[in-house]
């Protein structure tokens, strides 16, 4: 396979998912994954190790704007960030694909409609072996077809914590989740959330659709493979080459059609430092590269009764969306709130240094752990850029009244349900685990990198497909939206490259 038909950069959720949407085409398939496949090793489980130590971060830094240096939440593994999601795999909703107001202004509509997207969704949906439940969320979409297994079910302690919202007349949902709880725990009794996936447990870019493209004898994947640049044809119409650099050899590949997957950073990062006529990048006409960064806006919430211990090992079944769509008083949307993975005092540690550990250990055993989400909006300010060999970050966050509101709205909750301390902590850049935009697409070359079927407007053989295509964050992990668009630009793809 020297020139293979197709590369695919990166091994997470887009360059996997659309890898198994082109198995079986006949086309010869080359991934390249900078990274190694995650080994088992006893650091899998153990929480100082993953949450103090940060035995799994990278060892590169970035840099913010204007030069302080910090150590990102980004993982290069075969399945990429998969390795460590929380496995939830929710739809947006279906107004998220129109435009919708916020307090922090405006959140554009994608360019097509969710009817016309829902098939794909589905079909992600099977393809990750969701689990999940209809008709417990009001604003859960239409589905064609029912979550292909039940809900991961609650604790009880958590199953208490369903009937207290339920009493204060919310709608707590269970969350769609891609994990096999009964594999997970025989490998130990942990969460799953923020934990590497060594087993089968836990569904994620390498064990679900990469499993599936490597039954394929044509899709062969290379690990260790770091790509540094992109080559444009003569006439800069196509990319005509991949370079890329392998156990210290740089090394070259030259497909007839090139699928970037390499996460909404570094798509942008190896886009900018291509080398291009006009000094800007490839696929860059629009000068939108790596622009439009989100991340969403979201806080920990710890709601802590001294008198009751949470015994909960996994904890994240839950989800409530009562102020997704308004703040349920007649204003703006808020965002989404779900359980966190269970922590404990390591966990907490990885975040309060100087608290005493047995401090730490009572409040996490006596806590259920939340996560509140809002919509980041986009900004064409907010984005990534490239000084040299460093990745700049520049996270300008909007729509921070919304997460105000979401908070004050939760707290008054929780202590409603009887928990008389809530603490809350608001998440950082280092962990940029829901990163999406920087190459959004769109219908006008003039404002967006790619087509709405992820090709770029600028080169014709080169499909972006991974969180940088999404044109608004909405304020629910962007998993299965990745995936399913990745199985629909298969698809396209099918229809009119491969075709004979």
């Amino acid at each position: 396979m020297t020139n293979p038909d197709i590369v695919i950069i990166g091994s997470g959720i887009g360059g996997a998912t659309i890898a198994s949407g082109l198995a079986g085409s006949g086309a010869s398939i080359l991934m390249l994954e900078r990274g190694k496949k995650l080994p088992a090793t006893p650091h899998t489980r153990d929480t100082r190790a993953i949450f103090v130590d940060g035995h799994y971060r990278p060892k590169e830094m970035w840099r913010e704007a204007g030069g302080a240096a910090f150590n990102p939440g980004n993982y290069y593994y075969v399945g990429g960030n998969s390795k460590f999601y929380g496995a939830v795999l929710i739809r947006y909703r279906k107004e998220d694909f129109s435009a919708m107001e916020h307090y922090g202004g405006v959140s554009p509509a994608w360019p097509f409609s969710y009817e016309e997207f829902e098939p794909w969704y589905s079909k992600a949906e099977q393809l990750f072996r969701v689990r999940g439940a209809l008709g417990e969320d009001p604003t859960e979409p239409f589905h064609s077809i029912p979550y292909p297994f039940g809900p991961v079910p609650d604790e009880p302690p958590i199953a208490r914590a369903r009937a207290e919202l339920k009493g204060l007349d919310l709608h707590p949902a269970s969350l769609p989740l891609g994990v096999d709880i009964d594999a997970w725990l025989k490998d130990g009794k942990t969460g799953w959330d923020a934990f590497p996936n060594t087993g089968a447990g836990k569904v994620d870019a390498q064990t679900g659709p990469l499993a599936a493209a490597l039954a394929d004898r044509n899709i062969r994947l290379e690990t260790g493979a770091h790509v540094e640049y992109l080559e444009a044809s003569s006439d800069a119409t196509t990319i005509a080459a991949v370079h890329y650099r392998q156990n210290g050899t740089l090394k070259k590949v030259t497909p007839k059609l090139v699928i970037l997957s390499a996460g909404a950073v570094n798509s942008a990062v190896i886009l900018l430092r291509s080398p291009s006529s006009d000094g800007k990048g490839l696929a860059n006409r629009s000068n939108q590269v790596g622009r439009n960064f989100m991340n969403h806006n979201s806080s920990a919430m710890l709601a802590i009764d001294p008198r009751r211990r949470n015994t909960s090992v996994y904890q994240k079944t839950l989800m409530l969306n009562d102020y997704y769509l308004s703040d349920g008083k007649g204003g703006k949307p808020l965002g989404n709130v779900q359980l966190l993975g269970k922590i404990d005092g390591h966990i907490l540690r990885g975040n309060v240094r100087l608290a005493p550990k047995f401090a730490l250990d009572f409040m996490a055993g006596h806590a259920v752990d939340w996560y509140l989400m809002c919509e980041d909006l986009p900004d064409p300010e907010s984005r990534i850029m490239v000084d040299g060999k460093d990745i700049v970050m520049q996270w300008r966050r909007s729509n921070m009244q919304s997460l105000d509101g979401l908070t004050k709205v939760m707290r008054e909750n929780f202590r409603a349900c009887g928990y008389p301390i809530v603490l809350s902590r608001p998440f950082d850049k280092r962990t940029p685990s829901h990163q999406c935009g920087t190459v959004k697409m769109g219908d006008d070359p003039a404002t967006s990198p790619l087509d709405p079927f992820c090709r770029s407007f600028d080169h014709r053989n080169l499909f972006v497909v991974d969180a940088s295509f999404l044109p608004n964050s909405a304020a629910v992990n962007p998993a299965l939206s990745i995936a399913a668009q990745a199985l629909r630009v298969a698809d396209h793809i099918r229809k009119t490259e491969l075709v004979a």
